[in-house]
């Protein structure tokens, strides 16, 4: 996998999830496997040029975090470029512009999906920027505003010309928000569109089979991943093991759960420091009880704790109001077990059931109440 000056291994990529792909979490899933490039959060232009604590902390990284873009989001051409420039200074890999966020608060200024609708104007804009820098400039859209908007594949091949190097798209219009289905052919359309770009796709990628799927619909050359890889953090590691042999690894179970929850409350705590950080696991850990059965003593407990002895204690009387929903070999019996992931091209809409176990909710983040 290439994208401008940088090869790497793997063409699996973590997507943005705004308030939750910091930099705990992005280590974490890097230290599981089968990731090399990551992406922050969206981070405002304006608010980096004027180094506003929040938009610095939103782009820290560290030396284990090689190949880092930061997300950029804003329609002035010059606070683009300048905050490209200070994302460069940084030592930061790679800038990503977001050209497919649907909410108002960043369409309203010209920002997210309102860059599909003036591609004369993005294009000048993504110029402007690519001429500033030397390091790769890529970009993140939508198929289009609205079904009778697919800007996609005319938008991509603008952004080619301007000198994007690497493209990702989402395969739902801004319409869409996260609803409905991912467009395969869409995101098919768009890897027709260029000429010498990677694309790399993006939407309801959830398993390995789901992701190889994508491949193989569209012809892209990398998956990304958000919701999935936040369900499963494994995802990446599980998916290239099945795109090089096939084999399908089975889910982790709670030990497994356990000891990445723990690894992940850790980071943050060394990032954020203790009080902090244990404020900002509790959204998190709730995700990870998701895949715990039954989970209600703790999902109770998990919105107070404040240290990381508080997280142990509650953990450990959590697992002993668990012990009654597990069988002798201290797995949950049959009726308790939550049902695996189903592969999201595999799902039936007519069916409601398979819909709750193979779809991934939206988490609430910052980017909601903006």
């Amino acid at each position: 996998m290439r994208i401008g000056p940088y090869e790497f291994g793997s063409n699996l990529f973590l997507s943005p999830l705004a308030g939750y792909t910091n930099l705990p979490f992005r280590l974490m899933v890097r230290e599981i496997g089968g990731l090399d490039w990551t992406t922050t959060d969206l981070v405002n232009a304006r608010s980096l040029i004027e180094q506003n604590p929040r938009a610095l902390q939103m782009i820290r990284t560290c030396p284990a975090e090689k190949l880092l873009a930061v997300q950029l989001f804003g329609a002035v051409p010059g606070e683009m470029r300048d905050a490209a420039q200070l994302v460069e200074a940084a030592g930061i890999a790679s800038v990503d512009i977001n050209m497919g966020c649907p909410v108002k608060k960043v369409t309203g200024i010209g920002g997210g999906s309102a860059m599909m609708t003036e591609l004369g104007k993005t294009a000048a804009l993504v110029r402007g920027m690519v001429d500033a820098v030397k390091i790769p400039i890529t970009a993140k859209m939508r198929l289009g505003w609205d079904e009778n908007n697919l800007t996609a594949p005319d938008l991509a091949r603008v952004l080619e010309d301007a000198g994007v190097a690497a493209i990702f798209v989402h395969g739902r219009t801004r319409a869409q928000g996260f609803s409905g289905t991912v467009n395969l052919a869409g995101i098919r359309a768009v890897v027709a569109a260029v000429k010498n770009i990677p694309v790399i796709g993006n939407g309801d990628v959830t398993t390995p089979e789901a992701a190889k799927h994508m491949f193989d619909e569209t012809g892209c050359v990398g998956v990304s991943i958000g919701r999935g890889a936040f369900y499963n953090p494994w995802i990446f590691a599980h998916t290239r093991h099945y795109l090089k042999t096939g084999e399908l690894k089975p889910e982790p179970g709670y030990p497994g759960l356990v000891q990445v929850m723990r690894r992940h409350l850790d980071l943050m705590i060394e990032v954020f420091g203790e009080n902090h950080g244990c404020r900002l696991f509790r959204k998190p850990a709730s995700w990870y009880a998701k895949r715990f059965g039954p989970a209600k003593e703790f999902k109770k407990g998990v919105t107070q704790f404040g240290t990381r002895a508080e997280f142990e204690t509650l953990l450990a009387g959590y697992e002993q109001w668990r012990a009654p929903f597990l069988d002798e070999h201290g797995e949950l019996l049959p009726k308790f077990r939550p049902a695996p992931m189903a592969a999201s091209f595999m799902l039936d809409a007519s069916d409601p059931a398979v819909l709750r176990r193979g779809s991934i909710p939206v988490p609430k983040g910052p980017v909601d109440v903006w």
